[in-house]
């Protein structure tokens, strides 16, 4: 068996994404009427922008407030894992406070906080190999490590548990996949990277604007996040209501998921086998992008 080969034979599985997305967003408590509005509002936003991307309002569940208990949050995890495949992807988002004791991290919801060692458990169980969460509360960098896993991209809104102020960050992530100053790669679909580095210098802004010292700084853990499309711009949101254009819109973004799978795993293969592959995979993207143009969609 060729080098190369055995690479391909060793390294995880990549599904073609003709798979979907599933949505689940959760807005917690907010403890006094100003954070309860801005979670509320900004869960409502996140909404909005997954029945766009999933094209299925099926396939978007969203608690908010009171309607976010720990049964209602394990309940919707259910659904999910009953009807997600491998071939499909998760994106899981959490709004609100959350608490670290040194050792446990909580977001808190009404009723008993769910933990994250439950929120690892929860999300384990649904089978879409591809998988983001984001956890924009305080003191949720106490959870990135226990969550992380292969093919899981975990996003905090701070760097560890002991950030415990409310934080700006969900703010400047909704933003992020609206404004198309966040595409920063101009291919009019924004991925949870693009999304984060834009928030990420958002906050930072924001304090420095303020003239306040930061009390978060959001943390990314996990590969491939480059390749996990949240939100489409322009001619490319136009082009996901046909049907046809869709399918090609989901070929390109499964040649960009095995192109960053590559370039990660680059060291592990021979410079030869590398470029060759690199090559193949290049240019069957640019035939597919040659399709879409094609087809009237950028």
């Amino acid at each position: 068996m060729g080098a190369f080969f055995l690479f391909l034979f060793l390294a995880p599985a990549l599904p073609a994404q003709t798979g979907s997305t599933y949505f689940l967003i959760v807005g917690g408590l907010g403890g006094e009427p100003d954070y309860e509005q801005r979670f509320a509002s900004y869960a409502g936003d996140l909404e909005k922008i997954g029945k766009a991307l999933a094209a299925d309002a099926e396939k978007v569940i969203a608690l908010s407030g009171k309607a976010a208990t720990r049964e209602a949050i394990q309940g919707a995890f259910d659904r999910l894992a009953q009807r997600a495949t491998a071939a499909d992807a998760l994106a899981v988002f959490l709004v609100g406070h959350g608490s670290f004791d040194a050792n446990t991290y909580k977001f808190n919801i009404p009723g008993p906080d769910l933990t994250g060692e439950e929120l690892k458990t929860l999300m384990d169980r649904v089978p879409a190999a591809r998988q983001l969460l984001v956890t924009a509360t305080s003191s949720s960098g106490g959870c990135a490590e226990l969550l992380a896993r292969e093919g899981r991209v975990v996003v905090t809104a701070t760097k560890n548990g002991t950030e415990r102020n409310a934080t700006v960050f969900a703010r400047y992530w909704v933003e992020a996949l609206r404004d198309p100053a966040a595409d920063a790669d101009k291919n009019e679909t924004i991925s949870a990277l693009e999304a984060f580095r834009y928030a990420e210098e958002k906050v930072k802004r924001f304090y420095t604007d303020q003239k306040r010292l930061a009390t978060e700084h959001p943390r990314m853990e996990g590969r491939l996040a480059g390749s996990f499309v949240l939100a489409r711009l322009g001619t490319a949101a136009v082009a996901a209501t046909d049907p046809a254009k869709r399918k090609l819109l989901a070929e390109r973004e499964a040649i960009e998921q095995q192109i960053d799978a590559l370039k990660y795993r680059k060291s592990a293969v021979p410079t030869a086998d590398y470029k060759k592959e690199l090559e193949r995979l290049l240019l069957g993207l640019a035939r597919v992008q040659d399709a879409i143009e094609a087809a009237g969609g950028k």
